[in-house]
């Protein structure tokens, strides 16, 4: 006799951040040189937007709970904008 369990699997967390943040394409618009859509501007996405999807700028840190509260090190950089209330 099988037992049937009910049981609730969910995803990982990494899984549920790869389908909420879209990372920027190297070459979005084909390869070097390609004359296929060359008048056409670029885009960053082929379909629609799903509800809590967003895309991550290239020059943000891909964990930012390793780096949080580590200051700038170059001289006349401007502040971090990870706090919400500053």
């Amino acid at each position: 006799m099988a037992h049937k369990r009910n049981e609730q699997y969910q995803d990982f967390s990494n899984v549920e951040k790869q389908r909420e943040v879209i990372n920027a394409e190297e070459f979005p618009e084909g390869p070097f040189g390609s004359p296929i859509a060359q008048q056409k501007p670029v885009q960053n996405k082929d379909g629609d937007w799903q509800k809590g999807q967003r895309s991550n700028s290239g020059f943000t840190y891909e964990n930012r709970t390793l780096h949080e509260d580590t200051p700038r090190q170059m001289e006349g950089s401007h502040p971090i904008h990870d706090k919400k209330d500053e």
